[in-house]
């Protein structure tokens, strides 16, 4: 069942250039897909056109079926958006207020509120830290504080862009792990990523992207030998993987 289908989307910016030129991709739900491309490919564009973030100037985003720029809360009820700034995303004063803030704006009772929250800062391991200031958390918790805001949502798409940059290693195992559990209970995930490494072996696609288009899609395997070429470095197991069947037995 297809739950994205972005259809010849293009987007130009105020100075005149264009960020995405002819892009279409249909995204199945529960995939987990995985855009790859050096800064500036038009990674970043492209996941804001998924809820409404930014419109198109060229074609269409459709989610289960409706057009996006048509309805833009329903958009940002299907697709949630975790941005590289975890700390660009944080308005409460309270973990729990700061997760709260999205239901709050759907206009909830209370009761209902309270659920989701607490739902949220469970799946994301924040539970114990619900009183905590934000800005005192480490950068892992911050990003899943920032995930566990939009889970408050319900979306069904989970769009991350660079979720793991400026994270030591424990963060992110933390911000992975949720990402993986979240997938594992039928989210659909989209990451947009620079370095692959983190989560290439978890994709079921790599659609690379280069000068605001799509270049390559289909099986991570399959696009390795492109990367370079896409200025994407290999992610090191693929690399030792080359390495160890092209060594003689």
């Amino acid at each position: 069942m297809t739950i994205i289908e972005i259809d010849n989307l293009g987007h130009r910016f105020d100075d005149g250039t264009w960020g995405l030129k002819h892009v279409s991709l249909l995204i199945r739900k529960g995939a987990f897909v995985l855009i790859g491309g050096r800064n500036g490919s038009g990674k970043t564009t492209l996941l804001k056109h998924l809820n409404g973030l930014l419109l198109p100037d060229t074609g269409s985003v459709r989610l289960n079926g409706f057009q996006v720029s048509q309805n833009l809360l329903r958009a940002r009820q299907t697709v949630g958006m975790v941005f590289q700034d975890a700390d660009s995303q944080i308005v409460g004063e309270t973990v729990y207020d700061d997760v709260a803030f999205g239901p709050e704006n759907l206009s909830l009772d209370r009761i209902e509120i309270k659920k989701r929250v607490s739902r949220a800062l469970h799946t994301v391991g924040l539970q114990d830290l619900a009183e905590q200031k934000p800005h005192l958390l480490s950068g892992g918790e911050k990003r899943r504080l920032a995930i566990a805001g939009v889970l408050a949502m319900e979306p069904e798409v989970l769009a991350l862009d660079e979720p793991f940059s400026n994270l030591d290693y424990p963060g992110i195992q933390q911000v992975l792990d949720q990402i993986l559990g979240l997938h594992a209970n039928g989210s659909t995930i989209i990451i947009a990523a620079h370095d692959l490494e983190m989560v290439i072996d978890h994709a079921d696609r790599l659609v690379i992207m280069q000068d605001g288009r799509v270049v390559r899609d289909g099986l991570p395997l399959e696009q390795m030998d492109a990367l370079e070429r896409f200025g994407i470095r290999v992610p090191y197991g693929f690399r030792r993987k080359v390495e160890m069947r092209s060594c003689p037995s």
